[in-house]
């Protein structure tokens, strides 16, 4: 569906204008262990909540323009505190938009498709600069997608059941 494409791509600005706003912060009293530990903690007591009060009763059918930005700004929360889970952030705040796991599930890794490629691609810079080589560059990313793609098809078949 290509308005669902749409949605996932303007989902993603807001992410990307934090992250580079907030750079300096992300990278200086931010990334602490201390921050970390306690995103963590925060982070797994959200999902638990999530996964209690959502009604599940939503399909991917139902998903709306406002399901999208919400969900998608939600990525916000792993991006300012390490340890929070993009992944969980964006999947518990479908499920409490009352989308069903599997609408979750596939919401949070079609946003995490252009925030994960755009942050790679920000970054690609510094390896090619620290002296890594292109050949082992590509592969591994080749490899990565494999196994990333690999993974977020079972994972998304085990939601389902």
């Amino acid at each position: 569906d290509y308005k669902f494409a749409w949605w996932v791509i303007y989902a993603t600005i807001p992410i990307v204008i934090v992250g580079l706003a907030a750079k300096p912060l992300i990278e200086g009293p931010l990334a602490s262990l201390w921050v970390v530990a306690g995103s963590l903690v925060a982070g797994s007591a959200v999902m638990w909540v999530a996964d209690q009060m959502g009604r599940h009763k939503r399909g991917e059918d139902d998903t709306g323009f406002k399901d999208a930005m919400l969900v998608g700004c939600s990525q916000i929360l792993a991006l300012l505190f390490p340890g929070f889970s993009r992944s969980g952030a964006t999947m518990s705040t479908a499920l409490i938009l009352d989308l069903d796991r599997v609408a979750a599930t596939r919401l949070s890794f079609f946003l995490g498709i252009p925030a994960l490629t755009g942050a790679g691609l920000y970054e690609l810079k510094d390896a090619v600069g620290a002296g890594v080589g292109t050949a082992p560059l590509v592969v591994g990313t080749a490899v990565s997608f494999v196994v990333a793609y690999a993974s977020i098809a079972w994972l998304l078949k085990f939601v389902a059941k």
